[in-house]
């Protein structure tokens, strides 16, 4: 008995519409980008470029003021330039009686000392709220974050008055020692909370190889620490650098004045004041702070971005 197959006719479908393009779709870029979207951007890019130029303006008026005589400095706000006065930075540079690469020197002394003894003394007085165990440590911790918020002219009296009995007013000392002893709580916070983020059992590990506390954290603890270190040094430098309160109120010697109080040097309410040799030492003294933000940049990002991180 044969069986024959019948093949039953595959019906036809119907041919399907092809639906116009959306208006989305319709309007894009051939990199397949919607046009909104890059005229959000670069509406967003514009504003951006718009505030860096708001905020470098009295940078740039400062750099081509420098570059002015002094009669037509506060004359014309604008950024062209019609002559180039260079002879600012020659008369700038001995108008007050020294070159001003002694003053540079000078603020470089108390700025190295103040790097030197913020990155010794914070870095141990944080391993030791971080890691060690101690009578009143959580009392000793939130007095130590109570003078962040203390400002530096309340306690300025005192302390003057304390350097004076020591001698030591009219010196670099009262600008460096401080530093020595961890007063600078700021930097202490940084530290204390990166190294809360490194694990216990690098400790533990070392512990058991016989290693003691000082061992620890100078061969383990410091070199993980590296983006929180190069974070204390650029602030710093850049806050000892600019600093002109306590420069101006333990330095009275002129052979000791730093970049700020030579800069106000040039000001004299009594006779006439040099504004573009002033303009063009701020110029100059500003080079360092950008060299240093230049360099550290790396680090500086990296240590606020990992503090504080598991």
């Amino acid at each position: 008995m044969t069986t024959e197959s019948t093949t039953r006719p595959v019906p036809l479908r119907p041919t399907e519409s092809v639906e116009p393009a959306s208006p989305d779709v319709a309007r894009r870029r051939s990199d397949g980008r919607p046009v909104g979207l890059l005229l959000r951007r670069s509406a967003k890019h514009a504003l951006l470029v718009l505030g860096v130029l708001t905020t470098l303006y009295p940078v740039l008026w400062m750099v081509v003021s420098s570059l002015r005589p002094d009669g037509q400095i506060f004359g014309n706000p604008s950024l062209l330039l019609t002559t180039f006065h260079v002879e600012n930075y020659s008369y700038g540079w001995t108008a007050l009686g020294r070159p001003f690469g002694a003053y540079l020197l000078n603020s470089g002394v108390v700025v190295l000392g103040s790097i030197i003894g913020n990155l010794v003394s914070c870095s141990m007085a944080a391993y030791a709220f971080a890691r060690l165990r101690f009578r009143f440590q959580r009392p000793a911790f939130a007095y130590m974050l109570v003078t962040i918020m203390l400002p530096v002219h309340v306690v300025i009296v005192p302390q003057y008055i304390l350097w004076a009995q020591a001698g030591l007013v009219n010196s670099f000392w009262p600008l460096i020692i401080p530093k020595l002893l961890a007063t600078d709580a700021f930097f202490i916070f940084l530290m204390v909370q990166f190294i809360r983020g490194l694990p216990r059992e690098l400790d533990e590990a070392a512990r058991i190889d016989g290693a003691g506390h000082g061992r620890i954290f100078f061969q383990i603890i410091l070199p993980l620490m590296k983006p929180a270190l190069a974070t204390t040094v650029i602030f710093t430098f850049i806050w000892t650098w600019n600093d002109f309160f306590s420069q101006l109120i333990y330095l009275t010697d002129p052979q000791l004045y730093t970049v700020p109080i030579a800069l106000r040097s040039f000001i004299d309410a009594q006779s006439s004041s040099s504004f573009g040799g002033m303009f063009a030492m701020s110029v100059v003294a500003i080079v360092p702070l950008v060299l240093a933000f230049a360099l550290g940049q790396k680090y500086l990002v990296q240590g606020i971005a990992t503090t504080g991180l598991k």
